[in-house]
């Protein structure tokens, strides 16, 4: 493989970027080189092992499932990018919002909303990302199986540690924060 790495790129040091070809602009650059994997092909499961078609045949708890609807189930993210991530997956295995029928984006809009208000109260927090990245070339981690993030977001919840040390603080268990959603969601609602 060729590219950057560390101050090498396709063999020849660099110690100045300036000595590169290039006009400068007021950009800056954050390199990623570990991020490459989700750039380059093998990152998606085989159809048989889809996480989300696996997951109700699990527990709950093995599964990270906080509730289950008749079209559509919620679970937590097992990478996420601040406790209390939740994904709002159909049963069904499609890959993009419009292969959902009706009742599919009728029940996943539900199960948001419920969502919300349980995270607004486990977890307090001050806001929400929500969203949906379909297929690979727009970042969906699971491209093959439509899913929707909910991430609790705080007044104070970035700090440099993604940046700097390439890590994310999560301060919660995931067995944790499973639970405790999962008491919190409503029973008629589910």
């Amino acid at each position: 493989m060729t590219g950057y790495t560390g101050n090498e790129f396709d063999g020849v040091q660099i110690d100045n970027s300036s000595e590169l070809a290039g006009v400068p602009d007021a950009f800056q650059r954050l390199w990623t080189p570990h991020r490459l994997v989700y750039i380059q092909d093998g990152q998606q499961p085989h159809a048989d092992d889809c996480p989300f078609c696996l997951a109700p045949s699990m527990t709950d708890e093995k599964a990270l499932i906080v509730a289950l609807g008749k079209h559509a189930f919620v679970l937590l993210n097992l990478f996420p990018y601040n406790s209390g991530h939740l994904l709002i997956c159909p049963y069904r295995h499609i890959a993009t919002y419009d292969q959902a029928t009706a009742e599919e984006i009728s029940e996943i809009g539900s199960l948001t909303q419920i969502a919300m208000r349980v995270l607004k109260e486990t977890s307090h927090c001050d806001g929400f990302n929500i969203g949906m990245n379909q297929g690979r070339i727009a970042g969906a981690g699971i491209a093959e199986h439509l899913h929707q993030h909910i991430v609790p977001r705080w007044a104070l919840d970035a700090n440099f540690f993604p940046i700097i040390a390439q890590t994310k603080a999560v301060p919660r268990l995931l067995g944790e924060v499973r639970r405790e959603v999962a008491e919190a969601w409503p029973v008629a609602d589910n």
